[in-house]
C-alpha cells in the first residue's frame, strides 16, 4: 500500500515548487500537483503568488523559470510574439502625429513600431538603432532620421556608451519610445547596463515617455533599472497586465493601451 506524502506548509511548498521549476526549467500544474500532493487549484494559487513575487513566469498550464542575467539574441527575439509586436506598433502609431520628433531605442518591438511609423510623414526620428533608422528612412519616406554616435555593437546593430548618452543630452524631443527587458510593480528594467543607460538618457530628454512591451515582459526580473512606473506616460501592449500590476500602473498614472 502506498503511503500518502506529508503535506508541506504553504510557504515551504511554494519554495519547493520554485526550486523544482528552477531545476527543470518548466513544469505543468499537473506535474506539480502530483509531486507535491496538492490540488490543481492550490498549485495555481501558488504559481500566481510566485509570479507576483517575480520568482517564476506563468505560462498556459504551468510556469517557467526566469532568466535574470541575459536575454536571447536579436534575431531570435524578432521571431517571438510577432503578431503581438505588430498590434503594439499599430496601436502606438495612432498616438503619433506628423511633424513630431521622436527618440527611439533599440529592440524588436521598437523596430516593429518604426516600420509602421515610416508611413507617417514629416517625422524627425533620433535613434541609436541602425535597423530603426533604416526602417524609418526607407524608399519614399518623408521622414528625417538622426543616427546617434557612440560605440557600435554588432549584435543588436546599435550604438551605446558614454558618447551616445552625451549626445542624447543635447536634444529635447516630443516623445521617447522605449522597449524594455522587463516591467513589474517596481518599474522598468533591462538586461543590459549599456542599454539601460541609453534608455534613461532618452527618457530624460523627452516630454513624454511611451513604453512598448508585449505581455511576455510583465512580472519578470532583470537587473538594470530604467525608470519608475510614475515616469511612464503610456504603456502600449497587446494584452492587459494582471490585476495587481494594472492597479500599480493606474496608481502611477500610466495610460495602458
Amino acid at each position: 500500500m502506498s503511503k500518502r506524502r506529508l503535506a508541506l506548509r504553504p510557504d515551504s511548498r511554494k519554495a519547493a515548487i520554485c526550486d523544482f521549476i528552477e531545476a527543470n526549467s518548466a513544469a505543468s500544474v499537473e506535474v506539480l500537483a502530483e509531486k507535491f500532493d496538492a490540488s490543481l487549484e492550490t498549485i495555481r494559487r501558488d504559481l500566481n503568488a510566485l509570479a507576483d513575487a517575480g520568482r517564476v513566469r506563468k505560462i498556459h498550464g504551468g510556469a517557467v523559470k526566469l532568466s535574470t542575467s541575459k536575454e536571447s539574441g536579436f534575431g531570435e527575439r524578432a521571431r517571438q510574439n510577432t503578431l503581438a509586436k505588430q498590434l503594439i506598433a499599430e496601436k502606438f502609431a495612432r498616438s503619433v502625429s506628423p511633424g513630431q520628433t521622436l527618440m527611439i531605442d533599440t529592440g524588436t518591438t521598437t523596430l516593429a513600431c518604426a516600420e509602421v511609423l515610416a508611413t507617417i510623414p514629416d517625422l524627425r526620428i533620433i535613434t541609436n538603432s541602425v535597423r530603426v533608422a533604416a526602417a524609418i528612412s526607407g524608399q519614399g519616406s518623408r521622414n528625417k532620421v538622426t543616427m546617434l554616435g557612440g560605440t557600435y555593437r554588432h549584435d543588436n546593430a546599435q550604438t551605446v556608451g558614454a558618447a551616445t548618452v552625451s549626445e542624447i543630452g543635447r536634444y529635447r524631443v516630443d516623445h521617447a519610445v522605449l522597449t524594455v527587458g522587463t516591467l513589474d510593480g517596481q518599474g522598468v528594467y533591462d538586461f543590459s547596463e549599456e542599454e539601460a543607460l541609453v534608455a534613461r538618457a532618452m527618457r530624460e530628454s523627452a516630454q513624454q515617455l511611451s513604453v512598448v512591451a508585449d505581455h511576455s515582459k510583465f512580472n519578470r526580473q532583470s537587473t538594470f533599472h530604467v525608470c519608475a512606473l510614475e515616469q511612464i506616460d503610456r504603456l502600449v501592449t497587446n494584452s492587459e497586465p494582471d490585476a495587481a500590476l494594472m492597479d500599480k500602473l493606474a496608481a502611477a498614472g500610466v495610460e495602458v493601451l
